[in-house]
C-alpha cells in the first residue's frame, strides 16, 4: 500500500485539514480522530493520530456475534485499513453472558469499513496515506450539495434512571461489595431524547471545542453517528507492544491556579480513588498476560494525574509484548470489555451490571478505534460520546462511575452529573 506523501493542491486552491473535513461531510461512511494536541496534556503512547478515513471499500456489519464469527474476521481485516465501533455487548461472544435491557438507539454490535482513502494531519500537512488523492477529489466534488440548513431539534433530555432510584441502586451494589460478590463494579446511566441533527458534524466541533481530549473522534457509518470526546486509550499496538491506559479517578478543575493545585493532590492521595485504579490495573494485568508473552506485563505508570480543560484523570499505563502471530481479534478477546468499564472479578461485575442498569449499552463503553495495514491499531473508550441514530431521529449518551464499598451514593450521582455536563450543555445549546 503507497504511503507516498501527497499535498492536498487542487488546481484552484490547496485545501487545509478542515477544507479537505468539509468535503467528506456528502460521504455515507467516514472516521475522523482528534488528538486536540493543543488542548491536552502529553500522554504516555500519544494521543490519537489525527486520521480521516472516506469512503467504504468494504463493511462489516454484525449483530449478536459470536467467538467464531469474530475469529472468522482474522485473514479479512489483516492487510488493510479497517475503522469503525464494537460495541461493549460484544462481551456476549467471549463470555456466557447476555443483554436484555432496553435498547433506545438500536445499533449493530459491530460496525466496521475498509476506506477507500486515509489522510493524515501532520504537522499542518495533510499525508494521503491510502487511495487516489485525485480520485477522491472527483467524486466529493460530485456529491450533492447540502442544500438550505434546516432546524435542528433536541427534545428534552430525560435521564432512565432517577437520583432517587439511583441511590438506591448504589447501596445495593454496596451490599454485593459487602457479601463478597463483587470488588467494584462500574455503574452507568443513560440521558435520552428525540432529535433532528441536520449536521451532525457541527456539534461533535461543538463538543470538541468545549471538551477537547486527546482521544475525540466523530463517525458517520451509514446511518449511524457517533460524536466522542473520550479522555481515554482503550488499547493500543505499537510494534510488539500492547499497551492500555484505564482511566479510574475523576475530580473537577479549580476555579484559581492554587484551587486546582490542591485538586490534583488531593485526588493523587484519594485513598478511595487510588484503591479504584488499583483494582482496575490488577484486572488490566491479568487480561493483558492472556495474550502476551509470559512475565513481560508491565505497569509503566501507577495513578498519573491528567489534567484536562474540564477535569482531572486519574491514569495508569499498563504494557505487555505481544507474540508475533497475536492479532487484533487475539487482543480484543482477552481484553474487551475494558476493565475501567466493568469492575472486578470482570465475568461477576457484567453480571450484575446487566441487572442493575435499565439500558443496553450499545456502543457506549465499547471501543472506536482504526487497524492499519501493518497490524497496529489504537482504540480508544467510548465515553464522553454522543451517539445518533438518523433513521429513527433519536440520541444519547450515558455516564457512569466506579462503585465500591465506600461509594457515597449522592458523590456518585454528582459525578456521574459533572461527566454529562459538557454534552448536556452542547445538546441543550440547540
Amino acid at each position: 500500500m503507497s504511503q507516498a506523501k501527497a499535498s492536498l493542491k487542487p488546481e484552484q486552491s490547496k485545501l487545509s485539514w478542515h477544507e479537505l473535513q468539509q468535503l467528506t461531510r456528502g460521504f455515507e461512511h467516514w472516521l475522523c480522530s482528534f488528538a486536540n494536541a493543543a488542548h491536552t496534556p502529553e500522554y504516555p503512547y500519544g494521543r490519537f493520530r489525527e486520521l480521516l478515513a472516506v469512503g467504504a471499500r468494504r463493511v462489516i456489519k454484525l449483530s449478536r456475534p459470536d467467538r467464531q464469527a469474530l475469529h472468522r474476521l482474522q485473514e479479512t481485516l489483516a492487510g488493510n485499513w479497517w475503522f469503525g465501533v464494537i460495541a461493549y455487548d460484544v462481551k456476549n461472544a467471549f463470555e456466557r453472558l447476555h443483554s436484555r435491557n432496553a435498547d433506545f438507539l438500536g445499533f449493530p454490535d459491530l460496525y466496521l469499513f475498509s476506506p477507500e482513502w486515509v489522510f493524515e494531519h501532520r504537522n499542518d500537512e495533510v499525508v494521503c496515506l491510502s487511495g487516489s488523492l485525485e480520485d477522491f477529489l472527483a467524486q466529493a466534488y460530485c456529491l450533492p450539495s447540502a442544500g438550505q440548513a434546516t432546524a435542528a431539534y433536541v427534545g428534552a433530555i430525560h435521564a432512565t434512571t432517577s437520583q432517587e432510584r439511583y441511590e438506591k441502586t448504589v447501596e445495593a451494589i454496596r451490599c454485593d461489595i459487602r457479601n463478597g460478590e463483587i470488588y467494584e463494579m462500574n455503574y452507568c446511566i443513560e440521558f435520552q431524547a428525540e432529535a433532528y441533527l441536520p449536521d451532525p458534524f457541527a456539534l461533535f466541533q461543538a463538543l470538541n471545542q468545549r471538551s477537547p481530549m486527546p482521544f475525540a473522534a466523530f463517525a458517520r457509518l451509514g446511518q449511524y453517528y457517533v460524536l466522542s470526546a473520550s479522555p481515554e486509550r482503550y488499547m493500543k499496538r505499537q510494534g510488539n507492544r500492547l499497551v492500555s491506559q484505564p482511566i479510574k479517578g475523576t475530580a473537577p478543575r479549580g476555579q484559581t491556579p492554587q484551587e486546582d493545585e490542591k485538586i490534583k493532590q488531593a485526588l493523587f492521595y484519594s485513598e478511595k480513588e487510588r484503591a479504584e485504579n488499583m483494582m482496575i490495573v490488577d484486572l488490566v494485568r491479568n487480561d493483558l498476560a492472556r495474550v502476551g508473552i509470559a512475565g513481560t506485563v508491565e505497569v509503566e505508570e501507577l495513578f498519573g494525574i491528567y489534567t484536562f480543560r474540564r477535569l482531572h484523570q486519574m491514569v495508569s499505563t499498563i504494557s505487555v509484548q505481544l507474540p508475533a502471530q497475536a492479532t487484533f481479534i487475539d487482543c480484543l478477546a482477552a481484553t474487551f470489555p475494558m476493565g475501567s468499564m466493568t469492575g472486578a472479578p470482570k465475568v461477576r461485575a457484567m453480571e450484575l451490571i446487566e441487572h442493575y442498569e435499565t439500558q443496553k449499552r450499545g456502543w457506549y463503553s465499547g471501543t472506536l478505534g482504526y487497524i492499519t495495514p501493518q497490524g497496529d491499531f489504537d482504540w480508544n473508550v467510548l465515553i464522553r460520546t454522543i451517539f445518533y441514530n438518523d433513521h429513527s431521529r433519536r440520541l444519547s449518551f450515558q455516564v457512569g462511575s466506579a462503585i465500591t464499598y465506600d461509594a457515597s451514593p449522592a458523590q456518585e450521582w454528582a459525578e456521574c452529573l459533572l461527566k454529562a455536563e459538557a454534552m448536556r450543555e452542547i445538546l441543550t445549546g440547540i
